[in-house]
C-alpha cells in the first residue's frame, strides 16, 4: 500500500530529522529541569554531549532510554516480565492494543521488554492533550511516538481519524514498524477495561479494503499490562470524589504532569505484560454480512476477552475482590501478611488525597474506590473463565 497523505505533523521525526530535533530540545531549559529532576545529580552537560552523539531513534532507546528504564526497573518495580512472545514473529509488524494504566510507562516498559529480547521496538500513539510543551512534542517524536490528535470538532476528527489510521497502516506495511496503542482515549480509572469502539472504526477506515480487511490489515495483538500497585490510584481516586463533589470538575494541565511525573517516579510493585495472539483468524471468521455495529462490537469483545484473560493476578486483586464482594472466596490466595501490607498500601495511598473537608462517608467512598480499581480486573478475568465453561 503507497500512501500521499501527509503525516508530518503527527508521525515521528524520520532519522534524518533528528540531529536536528536533538539540538533543539537539548536547549530547553525546561527540558533540562526535568532531567535534573528525575535524573538527581547528573552532570547535564555531559548527559547533552551523549545526547548530540545519537544519530537515529533506535540508538536513541538503547543508548538512552534503556539505561534510564533499568533505573526504573530497579528503583520502582520489583521486576519487569513479558509473556506470550511465542505469539508474535519476528518478521511480522503488529498493532500492540492494550489496556492503559500509566501515560507514560505502558509503552515505554513494552519496549524496554522488546529491547531485552533483543526485539524491534513499537511506535507509541500519543494523544496531543498530553504535549503540553513544544519540547515534550520534540522528544515523544524524538522516542518514536505518533500524534492522536483530540477534542475536535466533528469534520475535523473524521479528517484526523482517516489521517491517523492511514498512518497506522502506512507504518505497518510500508515502513515495516510495529505500533502500539491503548485500547481507549485516557486510561480507565477504574481498572474495568474495555475497548472504544471508535478506535476499531478508526483502524478500519483507511487500508484499501472492506473494514474486516482494513482490520486484518494492522495486524492486532492485544496486550494485557499488569501493574501490582498503581502509583496513580489516589489521584484516580481524587478525581472521582471532585467530580462527585462537582460534576463540571476538568482536570488541568498541571494533573496531568503531576500524573505523568508519579507514574514514573512511584512505586509500582511487579509489572507484567502478556502478548496475546494476533486475532486475524478470529476476524476472518466473523460474518461481514452482519451489521457493521455489531461487527464492530464484535471485535471489542475479540480483544477484551483477551485482554481480560491474561491479566497477571496479584494478592491485593484477591484482597480487593473479597473486601469489595463481602466474601473470603480467594482467601488462600494471599496471607495474613499480604492482607496488612494491602491494608497498609491502601491506607497510605489515601492519605496523599489532598481535598479539604472530607467527611467519613467521602473516606469510605475512596476507599471502595481504590478498592474496586483493584478488583476490577480480577471480576474481568473471572467473566471470561466462567463464559468458557458455558
Amino acid at each position: 500500500m503507497s500512501c500521499d497523505i501527509d503525516f508530518s505533523d503527527i508521525a515521528p521525526y524520520s532519522d534524518e530529522e533528528f540531529p536536528e530535533k536533538m539540538k533543539h530540545l537539548v536547549r530547553e531549559p525546561e527540558f533540562e529541569r526535568v532531567i535534573k529532576s528525575v535524573m538527581p545529580g547528573v552532570d547535564y552537560a555531559q548527559f547533552t554531549s551523549q545526547l548530540l552523539s545519537v544519530k537515529d531513534k533506535n540508538s536513541f532507546q538503547r543508548i538512552i532510554i534503556r539505561p534510564f528504564l533499568e533505573r526504573l526497573e530497579a528503583t520502582t518495580t520489583d521486576g519487569i516480565t513479558i509473556g506470550g512472545l511465542e505469539n508474535i514473529s519476528r518478521g511480522m509488524s503488529y498493532t500492540f492494543m492494550s489496556n492503559h494504566r500509566d501515560i507514560v510507562l505502558d509503552a515505554s516498559f513494552l519496549n524496554f521488554s522488546f529491547i531485552k529480547h533483543d526485539m524491534p521496538t513499537s511506535e507509541i500513539a500519543i494523544g496531543n492533550n498530553l504535549l503540553i510543551y513544544d519540547w515534550i512534542t520534540d522528544l515523544v517524536k524524538l522516542n518514536k511516538s505518533f500524534i492522536v490528535k483530540r477534542n475536535l470538532r466533528m469534520i475535523q476528527a473524521l479528517e484526523a481519524a482517516r489521517q491517523l489510521s492511514a498512518y497506522i497502516h502506512y507504518a505497518i506495511n510500508e515502513k515495516k514498524e510495529s505500533v502500539w496503542i491503548a485500547q481507549r482515549e485516557g486510561r480507565a480509572k477504574d481498572s474495568n477495561d474495555l475497548t472504544q469502539e471508535s478506535l476499531v472504526k478508526m483502524l478500519g477506515l483507511e487500508g484499501g479494503g472492506s473494514l474486516g480487511e482494513n482490520l486484518m490489515g494492522v495486524h492486532i495483538v492485544p496486550l494485557a499490562i499488569s501493574y501490582e500497585y498503581d502509583p496513580n490510584d489516589y489521584l484516580k481516586v481524587t478525581e472521582f470524589l471532585m467530580r462527585r463533589r462537582n460534576p463540571e470538575f476538568k482536570k488541568s494541565q498541571h494533573d496531568d504532569l503531576l500524573s505523568m511525573e508519579t507514574g514514573i517516579l512511584q512505586y509500582k510493585g511487579k509489572v507484567h505484560f502478556q502478548l496475546g495472539k494476533c486475532i486475524d483468524a478470529e476476524l476472518e471468521a466473523l460474518s461481514e454480512e452482519m451489521d457493521r455495529t455489531e461487527y464492530i462490537k464484535h471485535v471489542c469483545a475479540i480483544i477484551d476477552r483477551s485482554i481480560h484473560s491474561d491479566y497477571k493476578i496479584y494478592p491485593i486483586n484477591y484482597i480487593a475482590f473479597d473486601e469489595v464482594n463481602n466474601t473470603d472466596r480467594f482467601r488462600d490466595y494471599y496471607t495474613a501478611e499480604d492482607r496488612k501490607r494491602t491494608d497498609d498500601y491502601i491506607a497510605s495511598q489515601l492519605a496523599k488525597v489532598e481535598v479539604t473537608d472530607i467527611t467519613d462517608e467521602e473516606r469510605d467512598y475512596m476507599r471502595h474506590l481504590i478498592l474496586s480499581m483493584y478488583a476490577n480486573p480480577l471480576i474481568n478475568k473471572l467473566a471470561v473463565i466462567e463464559d468458557n465453561l458455558l
